[in-house]
């Protein structure tokens, strides 16, 4: 079921995200903080991540009343799949322009965390990183560039 969730979500956020147009400031919506995507003749929609509730006279439990990112993420440890990659990068080394440190990613942009090389020899130091410009801690000089993993998919898409 997980499985069949990402695989079907994931290729409609991808052409969702690059779909989409800003709309000249003028004409944006004051009270609106989420932005408008036109999904007529884009594909199937993306699944709904809700559970089924609980039954009456019964507590659910959490993957029963979870929905969204939460029973996302409750569905990937079901089947031992770390849906969110919290692993550490490589603090063996301080990158360089030549040889920076990959940051995989399936966006054009990621938040990167610096702790120095040896890890920890800094205070966290949170920069963004671009996938057309790298980025570089202004504590320890390391380098850091987005590695694009939906090129890794093997699947067409539109970014």
């Amino acid at each position: 079921m997980f499985r069949t969730a990402v695989r079907t979500a994931r290729p409609a956020a991808l052409a969702a995200r690059s779909s989409f147009k800003p709309k000249a400031p003028s004409s944006l919506r004051a009270l609106h903080t989420t932005l408008r995507v036109a999904s007529a003749g884009h594909g199937p929609a993306p699944p709904q991540l809700y559970g089924e509730g609980g039954k009456a006279g019964e507590v659910p439990s959490d993957i029963e009343q979870a929905t969204g990112l939460e029973r996302l993420q409750l569905l990937g440890e079901l089947e031992g799949v770390n849906v969110f990659d919290d692993s550490p990068l490589d603090a063996s080394r301080i990158g360089t322009k030549a040889n920076p440190i990959l940051v995989p990613s399936y966006d054009v942009e990621r938040l990167v965390g610096c702790t120095g090389s040896p890890a920890d020899s800094h205070d966290v130091l949170w920069f963004n990183v671009k996938q057309d410009k790298q980025g570089r801690c202004t504590e320890c000089g390391s380098v850091y560039a987005l590695d694009n993993a939906a090129s890794n998919l093997g699947e067409h898409t539109h970014a």
